[in-house]
Order: C-alpha cells, then sequence, then structure tokens
C-alpha cells in the first residue's frame, strides 16, 4: 500500500488558515488595523467599497516595511513581535500570532506600497491566491497601505454566505470603533463608497468617547480611576439616566485590547444594582491595565476572548472601582473644557468646593444612599430618584389603530361586549362576555393589534404616511446609521418616510398619522433600541424583528389613561385580530374569568 500522509500545499494551508482568521471583511479590518497601530502610526485611515467584498485599504503614517519585510509579512507564521517562547506571554502588541496578512492573501488580491523613513523609495507588492504577482520599487509617502480587493474571489462559497451590504457594514464599524476606542491618540478615519462616516481627531479618551458614541453622552459620564499595585482601570461609565435596553455601548479593553467577557460585565451590573431598571444595559468604556503575564489572550482566534490568572481579583477590582465612582459622581465638582465659556463662569462651576460644601454635600441623603453599606434598597425612596423610571415610561402618544378588514371573528360567546368597559390601575381593562369576564392587559393588546397591522402593511396593504409640515432631522452614531439605512425600505411601507441627509443624519419627512407632532424623532429612535434588543435573537428575520419592534414601540404603555372610546376601539380590534391570545412575544393578552369559577369562589 502507497503512503497516504501528504504536505498540504501553501496555498490551501493558507486558505484553511484563513477560515480561522478572516471570517468576514470585518475580521479583515480588524487585523489590519491593529498592524497600522502596531506599527507606531498616528493617523490611520480605512477606507471600504461594498462593504469591503469589494475593497478594504488601510492606510497609515507608521515607521513602513523595508522590502524583505513586505515580503515575508505574507508568509505563514511570520512575525516581527514574537522571537522566543517566554515574549508569547508577555506581549504587548495587538497583533502577533503571523496569519492576519497570509491568510488575507489566500483569499483577496492584495496590494501592498510600503516606505520607512530613511529609504529613498517604497516597494509595491502585488499577491494573488498566495503568490506574488509584482514586487517593485515605488514613490510613495512614508508608512503603509494595504488594499485588499475582492474579497473570497476564489472561494464563492465562502463570498455567498457574506450578509447583506449593511449587515456585513455595521460589523466593519464595530470593529472600528474598537480600535479607535482604544487609541484616542491616534486619528481615525472611515470612509464607505467615498463618503466619510468617521472623521476623529486625536484628543483625550471622553472626546473619543463623544466623537464615536455621541453628544448625548457628553455631560453624562462618569470618569472611574483606581490605580494599585496589581492592576489599574480607567475610563467611564454613563450615569444611569443615559441605560439603554440593548448593550450596545459597553467597551471592556484589558491592555488596549479590545474583549468580550461576560464575567467582568457581570462585575459592572452589580455596582449599578438598583440604580437602573433589570432590563436596562448601563454605557461603559472601561480600561483595565495589568501585567501580561497576569493575561492569555491566546484562548481564541479573534482575541476577543481572554483569561485571567485571579479572575475573583480583576472581578471585585471593577465593580469596587465603578460602585466608587457612582457614588461620588454627584457630590464631585468637574471642569469640562468642552463646555461653553459661559457657563464656565457660574458659581456652581468656578467657585471652589469648600469643606463646608462638602460637609454639607456629605450629610445629605442622596450621598448617604450611595456611600452608607446595605443601602441599596433606600437609595429610591431616600435620594428622590423615586421617578427615574418616567425615562423609560415616556413615549410618543397612544393611538388605537383601525382594524384591519380581513379579521377572523371569534365565537360570538367567546367575544366580549364593549359597552360600560372598565379601566382598573391604567394598565387593565375590564370587558364583559356571556360567560363571566376577561381582563385585557392594555398594552399586551395594543401590541398584538399593531402586529398584525404591520405584518398587513408589510404584505402589500402600506400604512399611509402622513408628511411632516416642518420635517425633523435625526443625527445618528454611524452604527445606527447604518442599520437604520437598511430598514428604510419597509419603514415606508410602515408609514415613515425617511431620506438621508448626509453623513449619519437622516430627514423625517412623514410619519403615520398616529404619531403626533413632535414625537417623530422619539418614535424612530426607541424603534432602533427595540430593533437593536431583538438583533441578538438570531431566529428572527430582519423584517420581524422590525415589526416587533415597531409594535413594542408603539403599544400604549401601562399606566397610560384611556378614554371609553380608546378602550372600546382596543379591545373590539384585539378580538378581530388572528391571533388574539398572545403578544408577538408569547405574552398573554387577557385572562378570562368564568362566572361558575366566580361563584364557588363565593361558595355559589
Amino acid at each position: 500500500m502507497p503512503d497516504i500522509i501528504q504536505l498540504l500545499p501553501d496555498n490551501i494551508a493558507n486558505q484553511i488558515a484563513a477560515g480561522e482568521v478572516i471570517q468576514r471583511p470585518a475580521s479583515a479590518v480588524k487585523e489590519l488595523l491593529e498592524n497600522a497601530v502596531d506599527a507606531g502610526a498616528d493617523e490611520i485611515k480605512l477606507i471600504v467599497a461594498d462593504a469591503g467584498k469589494t475593497l478594504i485599504q488601510v492606510v497609515d503614517n507608521g515607521k513602513g516595511m523595508s522590502e524583505t519585510d513586505a515580503r515575508m509579512a505574507f508568509e505563514r507564521h511570520a512575525t516581527s513581535k514574537i522571537s522566543n517562547i517566554e515574549d508569547l506571554f508577555r506581549i504587548k502588541t495587538m497583533g502577533f500570532r503571523g496569519e492576519a496578512l497570509a491568510s488575507i492573501a489566500a483569499v483577496a488580491q492584495v496590494e501592498l506600497k510600503t516606505k520607512r523613513a530613511d529609504d529613498d523609495t517604497g516597494v509595491f507588492i502585488a499577491i494573488e491566491n498566495s503568490a506574488v504577482t509584482t514586487q517593485e520599487p515605488i514613490a510613495v509617502p512614508n508608512g503603509t497601505s494595504i488594499a485588499m480587493k475582492n474579497l473570497f474571489f476564489n472561494v464563492p462559497a465562502r463570498r455567498n454566505f457574506l450578509k447583506s451590504n449593511p449587515s456585513e457594514l455595521r460589523h466593519i464599524v464595530d470593529e472600528f470603533i474598537r480600535v479607535a476606542m482604544a487609541f484616542p491618540n491616534i486619528f481615525f478615519s472611515l470612509t464607505s463608497n467615498g463618503q466619510q462616516m468617521f472623521h476623529l481627531e486625536k484628543g483625550t479618551l471622553k472626546q473619543r468617547i463623544v466623537q464615536i458614541l455621541g453628544n448625548t453622552y457628553n455631560s453624562k459620564l462618569v470618569s472611574v480611576q483606581e490605580h494599585t499595585d496589581y492592576m489599574n482601570i480607567y475610563g467611564f461609565v454613563g450615569k444611569p439616566e443615559t441605560a439603554k435596553k440593548t448593550r450596545g455601548d459597553q467597551y471592556f479593553f484589558v491592555n488596549n485590547r479590545f474583549i468580550k467577557s461576560a464575567y467582568l460585565n457581570h462585575a459592572l451590573m452589580n455596582a449599578f444594582d438598583t440604580m437602573i431598571a433589570k432590563d436596562s444595559f448601563p454605557m461603559y468604556a472601561l480600561f483595565i491595565d495589568l501585567d501580561p503575564s497576569q493575561v492569555d489572550i491566546n484562548v481564541h482566534p479573534t482575541k476577543q476572548e481572554i483569561k485571567f490568572e485571579d479572575e475573583k481579583i480583576v472581578y471585585a477590582f471593577v465593580q469596587s472601582a465603578v460602585k466608587h465612582a457612582l457614588a461620588q459622581f454627584s457630590i464631585t465638582p468637574t471642569l469640562d473644557f468642552d463646555l461653553d465659556a459661559s457657563i464656565q463662569q457660574l458659581d456652581a462651576v468656578s467657585k471652589p468646593f469648600t469643606e463646608e460644601k462638602k460637609s454639607s454635600a456629605s450629610s445629605s441623603s442622596l450621598y448617604n444612599t450611595f456611600t452608607q453599606k446595605n443601602q441599596s434598597h433606600f437609595i429610591e425612596s431616600k435620594s428622590g430618584l423615586k421617578h427615574w423610571k418616567d425615562f423609560y415610561e415616556k413615549d410618543t402618544p397612544r393611538a388605537i389603530p383601525v382594524q384591519q378588514e380581513e379579521a377572523v371573528l371569534m365565537p360570538s360567546g367567546y367575544h366580549p361586549q364593549t359597552e360600560n368597559l372598565v379601566q382598573l390601575h391604567n394598565s387593565f381593562i375590564v370587558a364583559q362576555t356571556v360567560r363571566g369576564y376577561y381582563l385585557v392587559h392594555q398594552q399586551n393588546a395594543h401590541e398584538r393589534i399593531l402586529y398584525e397591522q404591520f405584518m398587513q402593511a408589510l404584505d402589500g396593504k402600506p400604512i399611509a404616511t402622513q408628511r411632516s409640515l416642518f420635517p425633523v432631522t435625526l443625527n445618528l452614531s454611524a452604527t445606527d446609521a447604518v442599520l437604520l439605512q437598511g430598514l428604510i425600505p419597509d419603514m415606508q411601507q410602515l408609514g415613515y418616510l425617511l431620506e438621508p441627509f448626509g453623513s449619519n443624519t437622516f430627514v423625517i419627512q412623514g410619519v403615520p398619522a398616529d404619531v403626533s407632532d413632535g414625537n417623530e424623532k422619539i418614535a424612530v429612535e426607541k424603534m432602533l433600541e427595540q430593533y437593536k434588543h431583538f438583533s441578538s435573537d438570531l431566529k428572527f428575520s430582519k423584517r420581524e424583528k422590525l415589526l416587533r419592534s415597531m409594535a413594542l414601540q408603539q403599544s400604549v404603555k401601562a399606566g397610560t389613561t384611556l378614554s371609553a372610546i380608546e378602550m372600546t376601539s382596543l379591545v373590539d380590534n384585539l378580538f378581530h385580530c388572528i391571533t388574539p391570545n398572545i403578544t408577538p412575544n408569547g405574552k398573554p393578552t387577557y385572562l378570562e374569568f368564568k362566572k361558575d369559577e366566580l361563584d364557588k369562589m363565593f361558595g355559589r
């Protein structure tokens, strides 16, 4: 029998490695940006076309490479960052495994231009399917430019698995943000299809966070800073009122590397404890610095999952640091140099924080609830924060929609009477039937009604749009702008007329008739938050997530007083629904209480 084991050719071995390293365009973006940071650049530009499928280019002004190094960079396991086994356990650079460029060259057409400051000319190298097709001198600025074109051109099956352009672009933006946030001392820009999405000037960490996440955080960030011999932590968390229904604005970095850690996230959530709703998520951008030998960062191909030598110490340190910061934010004066000059002249900002004032602040109930032990359950009642939940309850004015035509009628014995309806606790409606009564949950019921109405709209019966007399401008973060861009066609079927208006900006030209003037912007923003919440559930299609988000966001909230006409409309519409008994998420819309069972309760 002949021998059957043989070495794989380089191009096939590289493609196998690429399956781990380069899963989608965003994977390549991450690797190329990290290499640019490691090259000492203070200016990095990312250019993409067709969400990275046609082009991904990273241009930096770093130290560049020699001709030999430029050629070697595309070999497997070639790196300038590790020379012995000890180096593997004290890694401080971003990239280090020597797989990235070889993997990229295996699945894309790559063009590299690079020049060192001391060299008279640079070098140009073109590679296709792991083979060098061109190598020649070239006149270029100092630094490196790598362009990868036609990703997966030689692996059609992999290319077919890529998502839509808006979806892939969102992943690219996520990777870009994770690198840009970690290095505020570096200029970053991102251009997509010729339009600049990000232009991030060098600055402080706070300025970089606001540049990326939006001006709404400018006055709502709490500084976190603790130093010990074992580790340091610094960064910012959002004040409790900025908590959202989705995890979007949450960033942990260990030695400047973005990581995902459910363990550390749990520590931070515990620090906020009763200060935010259970189903809400605080914003944070926190950086942990500790000895690289205490961390194993090579446990996952993307390097986003790591292991700490002593997880419990890190957990306790994060929780303690954030708790301390939150306890201090209400009494510690800070001078924000981004503030308007007239604001800085106010007494509250300009006058010194004397010992007398400090004593007065420290004796306040608010301070005590944050600093005394075992006081968390008193925060709302003592500190005047009991109305913080209003932030979530405020919503667009309700409107109970007119029922669709093709409804399935319930048998008459099950259909409630719609006269003399009674509202309980501004949340429930009592509707009598011939067999007893229904206790209807008004928000759940309205969710079901809207959901079925929206389903019909997307199936060819568009909801009428009411054009705005004064169109509203909507400014979003880059990630939300990419998300909304992909939803515009379906939203138009649901009565929303949105038009792109420059970088990350949209104009709301019209909304459904039941969204009142002045609430257009809130309606769209809250819908996006809800959509992102559903996006974590992979079993839903894009349309299903949009339908559920719109229904949940626009439904009349519990605690809202309804008129007799509104109650009648809601109950009648509910029992003309195809599936009247549950919400799209499976919650009951009503409970039935039968008369004979009620009689038994009273011994009759």
